[in-house]
Formats: C-alpha cells, sequence, structure tokens
C-alpha cells in the first residue's frame, strides 16, 4: 500500500470551480448541487435559475459575472464550491477565493480558440501553487478524440495533464468512461448514478495503452513505481491512488477527468476524486504561511444583501469562530462577528459557529473588506495575501442624472468597490469628472446596470475627456494695463510681459528683469498668480504648458495699484499676448504594452496605425509560450475603446498597459474637434 501522500483528507473543503467562458462552470456547478441533494434538480443556464444566476446582471448577459459559493455534503463531507467568472473582464474576483481555496477545478473543452484562456487560468493558479483537477467537458459533442485534446491543451499547462479516464463510445457517440485506476467502465445514465460495467472487448487495448501511459507519468515521481513498471510487474491498486493523491496535492500533475456537465455525466467520478485526492485546509494553511495555534480568517468577498446588510464571505484556516466573536484584522483594529452563515448562491442559511475548513458568510464586519485577514491573536497578524488588480484598461465618466443622487451615488459606488475591489474610481480635477475605471466594457457595463437597478439611480455616462493641453511655438511681448475709477480709490496695474516657448515638458516659468522698483516687489508675486491663473485655460481652451513668462517693464500708482489689479493686468497681458504666439493645441501619447496570444499578433500590428499609433517593436513574451509583446506608442485619445479591439481579435484575451510618454501637437480637423468639444472654435 502506497504511503506517498498519507491518506484521505477529512473536514471540509473548499474547491474552486474555474475555466474559460463558456466552458461549463455554472453547468457544473448545478449538476454537482443536484448530485449531491442541495438542489432539487439541475437546472440549465439558458433558464436563468441557476444558484449562479442570482443578480439580474449575470441572469441579462447569460455569464457569471461575480464568484458564488455553494456549500453541500457528499458522502458524509462538507464541500464548499466556488464559481468563478469565466471572461476575463470579471477574472479580479478569483483573486481573493483561489487563494483560500483547497483545490481548483479547471472546467475546459475541446476548443482549440481557448486554450490562451486556459492558459491565463493555468499560469495564475501556478502563481498561487494551487493543485488542480482539469474536468474536459462536454465530451458528447467532442469531434477530436480525447488524447488528441490533451496534446492540443498541454501548452497551457506547465506540468503534465494525467488522463484519468477515457470515453467508452457507441455508434460514434460518447455513452460512458473508463476509469485508468479503477480498471472499471461507466455507462453514462442522463442526471442519475453511472451504471458500473465490465470493460468491452473492444475497448480493452485502449484502456490497456491509456492506463499505461498514466502509470509512466505517475513513475516519474515514484522510484518503486518505475521499477515495477520495468520489471513488468502490476502495481496494487491501492498505490496507485496513492500516488495520484500525492502528485496532485504536490502540484506535480494535473488529473483530467471527463464528462458532460449538461447532462451531469461524469459528476460523480469528479466528486469522488475531490473527496478522495483533494488536500484540506491544514495545507491551505501552510501554503498561505498562517499560524497555527489560534483563529484564522482569510476574507474571500464582500456581498451587500438587499435586507441582510454587508457579508464578509470567508474561509476558516484555523481554529473555532462563534458568533459574536471578537476577531483582529492586520492593523490591530478590532471587528465583531455578527451572524454566521452557511452559504447556496444568494440563500444563507444561519449557524450558531464554525470550525477550521469551514467557508461562511460572517455578517456586519463593518470595516473590513475582500483580501484582508482576520485572527484572535491580539494586535493582528500580517496579511496572507496580497491584492493587486491589474491596470484598468477601460474607463467611462459618470454622474447622475438627477443632482439629488449625487451623494446617493457615491455611496452605492462605494460599497460596489468593496464588492469588486478591481474598480477603480477617480475625481479628474481639470474636467470635473468622476471617472470610473475597470477592466473593460462588459465589466463596467455590469457595474453601470447595479447602480441603476439595484440601487435605482439613474446614471449619465461618456467616455471620460482626454486631458489635452496647449503651448505656444514662438514668443511676443506685451503690456497689460488695469485702470479703473468707480469714486474713492481706483484700480490700477500696468505690466510688460515677454512671452516665450520652452521646450516640450518643462512646465511653467516665471522671472522679473524689473529695475528701478516700476513694479514694486509688493506685486511681482501677484503678477505672477495672474499670470498662472489665466495658464489654467489658454485661447484655444485648455491649460497652457511650457511657457516661459518675464515681467521686464510697468507702472504702479502709490494709491490705486493693489495685488487685485496687478493680477488683472498679468491676466489682460497675457490673454492678448498669447494669440501673437502661435498657440498650438497637444495630446497626451501613451506609450503602450499589449499582450496577446502570438496567433493574432499579426492582426494587433495591423491595428495600431489604424489608431494613430507608432509601433516600437514586438518579441515573445518572457516565460510565456505562445505569446507577444507589442510595444507601440498611441495618442490617449485613441486608446479608450483600444480593448473592446483587442478582446475582439484575440477571442478575449488580450489586454495592454499604458503610462504617459510625451506631449505631441495635434493640429486639423482632430484639432477643432477637441476644441469645438471642448466649447471653444479653431
Amino acid at each position: 500500500m502506497g504511503t506517498r501522500a498519507g491518506g484521505r483528507r477529512t473536514g471540509p473543503k473548499c474547491i474552486a470551480i474555474i475555466g474559460p467562458f463558456a466552458s461549463g462552470k455554472t453547468t457544473l456547478l448545478e449538476a454537482i448541487l443536484a448530485r449531491t441533494g442541495a438542489i432539487p434538480r439541475q437546472s440549465p443556464v439558458s433558464s436563468g435559475n441557476t444558484v449562479s444566476d442570482h443578480s439580474p446582471e449575470a441572469r441579462a448577459h447569460a455569464m457569471s459575472v461575480e464568484a458564488t459559493f455553494a456549500t453541500t455534503d457528499f458522502m458524509g463531507e462538507q464541500i464548499t464550491f466556488v464559481d468563478c467568472p469565466g471572461s476575463i473582464e470579471f477574472a479580479f474576483e478569483a483573486e481573493p477565493v483561489l487563494a483560500a481555496c483547497d483545490l481548483a477545478v479547471v472546467v475546459a473543452e475541446a476548443d482549440e480558440k481557448k486554450i490562451p484562456a486556459l492558459q491565463l487560468i493555468m499560469r495564475k493558479l501556478d502563481d498561487l501553487a494551487i493543485p488542480r483537477i482539469l474536468f474536459l467537458n462536454k465530451v458528447d459533442k467532442a469531434i477530436t478524440g480525447v488524447r488528441d485534446t490533451l496534446k492540443m491543451l498541454q501548452p497551457a499547462s506547465s506540468v503534465p495533464l494525467l488522463l484519468r479516464q477515457i470515453p467508452v463510445r457507441k455508434d460514434g457517440v460518447v455513452i460512458g468512461s473508463i476509469d485508468l485506476a479503477l480498471e472499471r467502465a461507466y455507462i453514462y445514465r442522463e442526471y442519475a448514478e453511472s451504471q458500473v460495467a465490465d470493460i468491452a472487448n473492444d475497448d480493452k487495448a485502449r484502456e490497456l495503452e491509456a492506463r499505461f501511459s498514466m502509470l509512466e507519468t505517475l513513475a516519474d515521481h515514484d522510484d518503486h513505481l518505475m521499477e515495477q513498471l520495468l520489471e513488468e510487474i502490476e502495481p496494487p491498486k491501492d498505490a496507485i491512488f496513492d500516488d495520484l493523491s500525492a502528485d496532485l496535492r504536490a502540484g506535480a500533475v494535473t488529473p483530467v477527468l471527463i464528462g458532460t456537465a449538461e447532462k451531469g455525466n461524469g459528476v460523480l467520478r469528479l466528486l469522488k476524486a475531490i473527496r478522495h485526492d483533494a488536500p484540506d485546509v491544514e495545507a491551505t494553511r501552510k501554503r498561505l504561511g498562517a499560524p497555527d495555534g489560534q483563529t484564522v480568517v482569510q476574507v474571500m468577498k464582500t456581498i451587500h444583501t438587499a435586507h441582510g446588510g454587508k457579508l464578509s464571505v470567508s474561509r476558516v484556516l484555523s481554529g473555532q469562530l462563534a458568533d459574536a466573536a471578537e476577531l483582529f484584522l492586520s492593523n490591530g483594529d478590532t471587528a465583531k462577528v455578527s451572524g454566521i452563515y452557511k452559504m447556496l448562491g444568494k440563500d444563507q442559511t444561519k449557524l450558531t459557529s464554525a470550525k477550521a475548513g469551514d467557508t461562511v458568510a460572517l455578517g456586519k464586519l463593518d470595516d473590513v473588506k475582500t483580501g484582508q485577514t482576520l485572527s484572535s491573536a491580539k494586535g493582528g497578524i500580517r496579511p496572507l495575501i496580497t491584492l493587486e488588480p491589474p491596470q484598468p484598461v477601460f474607463a467611462f465618466a459618470l454622474r447622475p442624472k438627477e443632482r439629488k443622487d449625487e451623494v446617493k451615488m457615491s455611496a452605492a459606488i462605494q460599497r460596489l468597490a468593496e464588492e469588486d475591489p478591481s474598480l477603480s474610481l477617480r475625481h479628474n480635477q481639470d474636467s470635473a469628472e468622476t471617472v470610473l475605471s475597470g477592466h473593460g466594457e462588459m465589466h463596467l457595463r455590469v457595474v453601470r446596470e447595479r447602480l441603476e437597478g439595484k440601487n435605482q439611480i439613474p446614471i449619465e455616462g461618456h467616455a471620460p475627456a482626454v486631458p489635452y493641453r496647449e503651448t505656444i511655438r514662438k514668443g511676443a511681448q506685451q503690456r497689460g494695463r488695469h485702470k479703473k475709477q468707480s469714486g474713492g480709490h481706483g484700480q490700477f496695474g500696468d505690466v510688460v510681459i515677454e512671452i516665450k516657448p520652452l521646450p516640450r515638458g518643462s512646465g511653467f516659468q516665471f522671472s522679473d528683469t524689473i529695475t528701478g522698483g516700476v513694479v514694486p516687489k509688493t506685486y511681482i508675486q501677484s503678477v505672477e498668480t495672474g499670470i498662472r491663473d489665466y495658464l489654467k485655460t489658454g485661447p484655444l481652451g485648455f491649460p497652457v504648458v511650457d511657457v516661459a513668462v518675464n515681467l521686464s517693464d510697468g507702472s504702479y500708482h502709490a494709491v490705486d495699484s493693489s495685488d487685485m489689479a496687478f493680477q488683472m493686468a498679468a491676466k489682460l497681458a497675457m490673454k492678448e499676448g498669447m494669440t501673437a504666439c502661435s498657440p498650438v493645441l497637444l495630446e497626451p501619447v501613451m506609450k503602450v504594452e499589449i499582450v496577446t496570444p502570438s496567433d493574432a499578433t499579426s492582426k494587433i500590428i495591423a491595428l495600431i496605425p489604424q489608431r494613430r499609433g507608432q509601433i516600437l517593436g514586438y518579441d515573445a513574451r518572457p516565460d510565456w509560450p505562445g505569446w507577444d509583446v507589442v510595444e507601440a506608442t498611441m495618442p490617449q485619445a485613441e486608446i479608450g475603446d483600444l480593448i473592446i479591439e483587442l478582446r475582439s481579435a484575440t477571442a478575449g484575451v488580450a489586454s495592454y498597459k499604458a503610462a504617459f510618454d510625451h506631449m505631441a501637437e495635434l493640429t486639423g480637423r482632430l484639432a477643432d474637434e477637441a476644441m469645438n468639444a471642448n466649447g471653444k472654435a479653431a
């Protein structure tokens, strides 16, 4: 009997269900819940009645837009499954979830177009050191054979994909599977447990070949098994199961099970593999570096419910947790638990306590955020994970249609940002816009739908303003005189200024060459203040940059001169002088780094010039076989909806990073359009 795995791990488990968009993750969760009796029957995704379709946005777009938790019991053991969204736009939902899970079930299918998306998922699991099982879904519809499919999918995985089952076919139709470890056939019955059968004579040679291939892979990590294979000794089944468990938990292999979730086929074998092979919370605690001997809780998701308030869905990594318990955050602050709940989609069942391994929702932890670590240790412990959302790639400026909703909108967005830490909100002082940023057009569309639906706040949205600037091409000298007499003290200020262009990126420089006190030192600062105030909006309607102004002459009145009078004189001089300096519009140009599957690189390179971009070069993405990095510069005005086109060209997986590079002159029609949009004629 094998001893590498150390036996089956008992106790509550937490399993992530993850995979490319439309691979069948939600369908698999439904099948699991129906098979374990958590729900009365399996609902098709098209019905909009699945456990994961509890939000109007998920139903409207027929896709998961947030992580969904469902706890069930299988053969006397509690398992919480987490259905993670498949779209790259909602991928950050999985970050805090995966960290606290024991195992990931990666749902995939025989679709070559989805390999890059699968690779993104596998790389994330590698980064977090999460063991995984691959569930090859929709085998009843696959044209490619299972072993050929694995050859196609293998480049997406850094570790061997280990086939544990092969299909049984009749008249070209998949009717069941053969378990290569058990050497037993299972004939599918729709929405019911498969029927055990002997392996047909026609399938025996195929089964022996596939089984030997599985054993060869396992022998790479078991010298004793390698000796047995070389000596043609049949290894004991319990030793094979021990190797399967040990290699899965160590992340040395990714076992592959097959089935059709839509019909409930292959689900029971998957559940048994999870029950027997998956690591437990102790392994997860060690992986995260959580201390033992105290209660440690990792927050996986924040939910704001309509009636129950805020819920923090959390994994208890060690210790016991009772209702009303006091926990400590990493910064030493305290948080008191007000309610412990078991989750099944949107439904919650109240519990009195939770133990190590349990995944539960904790009520009213108002100051607790997704990704934080709580503990019973006074003063708290260090955070176990660090959430680093990727750079936003899409944004819109938003405001409520009715002014009275501004405070309400701000509070609602704050709640949404708690639920989704990948959202970014900022106020643009130049344009006086509230700008919401995220990871794609659909991502922000869902946010807007939640504001308008869940929060009843009608929203107006548009593309954020581009931060255009203006500068000058030549210099000029100008006098500005402000004189006003209206009884009593008048107003008098008189200045002569020299305006000159500066090199790009220099900003603004002020100097004076006043002699003889023609402008008293008291008022020189006033002149600079007036000039700076004018530069906020130049003759083209935008802030002015890269300009030097020198105060060279002027005059004053002993009684009527004042700070305000010299400010006004400076503004008049700038207003009249700037028009003679050949003002020109500047637009921000960004340095863009696009990551794309290699087979789409030519498409990406072709679209860059269409957006007035300049290609700097491209190369293979380091340590990412089958991916490239394309570098370019592109005007910020062209980047707004770039991600839509990138994703369209790459089956939804390309992304980019952008950083400011330089300002460039903008003339002609595009300059006219920018000025007209800003309320200025050319």
